[in-house]
């Protein structure tokens, strides 16, 4: 069942821009332009794109802050900006640089207003609220003034609050930016708990891409309001023409290394670098060094999808 459909959404606005002394020229932008896609119950999908690709119009198209210029959108059987009371039962949302917790109040009286707010029952709170509790580890911190949390707690507290009420859909905008590491494990954990126990559908935008490698099976990069790729990250790296890496150690110092499949890209005493396609399999690369070469140790380096998403934009813009 797809709890998220988009077919042909645009969204344009209209600005201003200085044309001479005392003129000014109308000009229409295409933040979003011919969006069309589904996203399942209880998968994990990763939302990304550079600055100005259209992410944030599309989050606030989903939770009905906007409203499309063209096309049709329903999540969660609604259309968003004419049921948003309706839609707002039914998701979740995170900001990573905005809080929808209470400044002054304890966090755990931030809770208690999003239990009234969205009329939970008291068996249900409770249950919702032990189990985030007790995951997101902020037992300690519930009689704490949220303008004492660290960025980090506080994140930990935001996604609490956007769980209580048992959301079919969850939005997380940059839901790690500026958290330490164990920060970020702890609510890359937590989300993978929600996602697979739960079965909560989560859409995820973020400029830290271990965030997607982690949690998320499916990707969709977008670029100037279009959705560019939409699948799995292996098929991501054959897109974008990604290289693995096999770090080769021998018994000493040879010539670059000659084997099928492979080519050698650096070269530092014993040690000896050799790039090969991501999508294709290590094993025969290996057997061959292995069959050649006196190996003492190898191991595979995967490629950055930084550089994968970088290489795949370079390409859209060329064409």
């Amino acid at each position: 069942m797809a709890l998220i459909e988009l077919d042909d959404v645009r969204r344009t606005f209209t600005v201003r821009a200085k044309t001479g002394r005392l003129r000014r020229e109308k000009r229409e932008v295409r933040a979003v332009d011919g969006l069309t896609f589904t996203v399942e119950a209880g998968e994990c999908v990763g939302y990304i794109g550079p600055n100005g690709a259209g992410k944030s119009t599309t989050i606030k198209m989903l939770t009905g802050i906007l409203v499309p210029t063209a096309g049709r959108l329903r999540v969660a059987g609604v259309d968003p900006a004419r049921e948003r009371v309706a839609l707002a039962r039914r998701i979740g949302v995170v900001f990573g640089q905005r809080t929808t917790l209470w400044w002054d109040l304890p966090l755990r009286d931030s809770y208690e207003l999003a239990r009234r707010l969205y009329r939970i029952p008291d068996h249900r709170y409770r249950a919702n609220l032990e189990r985030c509790v007790d995951l997101l580890d902020l037992g300690a911190l519930l009689d704490t003034p949220v303008r004492q949390l660290s960025l980090g707690q506080r994140m930990r507290g935001d996604l609490a609050a956007a769980l209580l009420h048992d959301p079919r859909v969850l939005y997380l905008d940059e839901p790690t930016i500026g958290l330490d590491v164990v920060s970020k494990g702890k609510v890359r954990e937590f989300l993978r708990e929600v996602n697979r126990e739960r079965g909560t559908t989560v859409l995820l935008t973020t400029h830290d891409l271990t965030d997607i490698e982690q949690l998320c099976d499916r990707v969709m990069v977008i670029d100037h309001g279009r959705v560019v790729y939409d699948g799995g990250l292996e098929g991501l790296h054959a897109v974008g023409d990604s290289e693995r890496t096999l770090v080769v150690d021998l018994a000493g110092t040879h010539p670059p290394i000659e084997v099928p499949g492979a080519r050698v890209v650096r070269v530092e005493g014993p040690r000896q670098w050799l790039a090969f396609p991501a999508q294709q399999s290590a094993a025969p690369v290996v057997a061959a060094v292995a069959a050649r070469y006196p190996l003492v140790d190898l191991s595979v380096r995967e490629p950055a999808i930084e550089d994968v998403i970088a290489r795949m934009y370079a390409e859209v813009a060329i064409g």
